[in-house]
């Protein structure tokens, strides 16, 4: 779980400079965080669905 504080924020922090870069990205750049996000809160359940 320390993993996911530590990754959310440096993912939401590089898809605010893509979007700030190259706004035409801002669909891709949102799609890809909610995914980034929403397998990095299924992460810890992936492991216990095993045992």
């Amino acid at each position: 779980m320390d993993n996911t504080l530590v990754i959310q924020p440096l993912v939401a922090l590089i898809a605010g400079i893509l979007i700030l870069i190259m706004p035409r990205l801002l669909n891709y750049v949102v799609a890809l965080y909610l995914i980034v996000i929403g397998v990095l809160g299924l992460w810890p359940q992936l492991g216990s669905l095993g045992a």
